[in-house]
């Protein structure tokens, strides 16, 4: 598979603010484009997959909030990977991705990924180094064969700094609503941030190709993050995809005209879309 440039930590300009009008008034346009790509993903069978990644308090959640807004749970899903249970340990790693990919018309968001493989199962040494580092082009292939099969994939990476990171555990600690995101973990894997970078990078050098390309997102400010990511999933779920409302076929629009109410000039207009 052929490799673009890939992207790094430290090109990621972690000045990047946006304000809270213009913040929102993108959010809201974002997420109208949204709603739009996934009713065309349901009329034509698309699929989409999502997988977020990034430091612990990064804003991941945040984001993918915002997307939920948008979008109808029906065809919506959202997966938290953590841990995998026993069932899951005695198997390949990627089994448990593989049953949780959405079905024709649908999108699934991953929040954290088959990336566990080259992150932190590398910097705890969970997997021997000769399978952490087979998994690079493992992943290539299965994200490969996904495109193949017809998924569009964006891969976010939130990079936001150590003193930035800090500062979110202190409100967490603070505010009583948000301190059950707040766990020793979290402290624990400061401690290995030099590391992180490390692993992060070299996953960045190796898994960022032209099929699925990844895109880190500078995330010291919130709205700026949310709105970089946004755009990113809709730049690549849009391309080549029409996104106009779509016509009723003429079976249902012929019963709904004997069924209901409407005027001569909305029956040709509806009439004249289905030809």
């Amino acid at each position: 598979m052929r490799k673009h440039h890939p992207p790094n930590l430290s090109e990621a300009d972690l000045t990047k603010r946006l304000g809270k009008k213009e913040y929102f008034e993108q959010l809201i346009d974002l997420q109208a484009k949204l709603a739009r790509i996934q009713q065309a993903y349901l009329f034509h069978g698309l699929k989409g997959v999502l997988v977020f990644e990034g430091w612990d308090a990064a804003g991941k959640g945040g984001t993918i909030r915002r997307i939920s807004q948008a979008l109808d749970p029906r065809s919506f899903k959202v997966w938290p990977i953590g841990a995998p249970r026993n069932y899951y340990l005695n198997r390949h790693y990627l089994l448990r991705f593989w049953e949780r990919l959405p079905p024709s018309g649908a999108i699934s968001a991953f929040d954290r990924s088959w990336y566990g493989r080259v992150l932190v199962e590398r910097i705890e040494n969970l997997t021997p180094e000769t399978r952490w580092r087979a998994a690079y082009q493992e992943i290539n292939d299965f994200e490969r064969m996904l495109v193949d099969d017809g998924a569009r994939i964006v891969k976010l990476f939130f990079h936001i700094s150590e003193d930035e990171q800090m500062k979110r555990f202190t409100e967490r600690l603070r505010n009583p609503l948000k301190r059950w995101k707040l766990t020793y973990e979290d402290f624990r894997n400061r401690e290995k941030w030099d590391d992180t970078e490390v692993a992060v990078d070299e996953m960045l050098a190796r898994t960022s190709t032209d099929l699925a390309p990844w895109h880190v997102i500078p995330a010291n400010n919130k709205r700026y993050a949310r709105i970089s990511a946004i755009k990113a999933i809709v730049k690549a779920f849009s391309a080549g995809v029409d996104l106009n409302p779509q016509h009723l076929d003429s079976r249902t629009l012929e019963a709904a005209i004997q069924a209901l109410d409407v005027d001569d000039s909305l029956i040709d207009s509806l009439r004249a879309r289905t030809e």
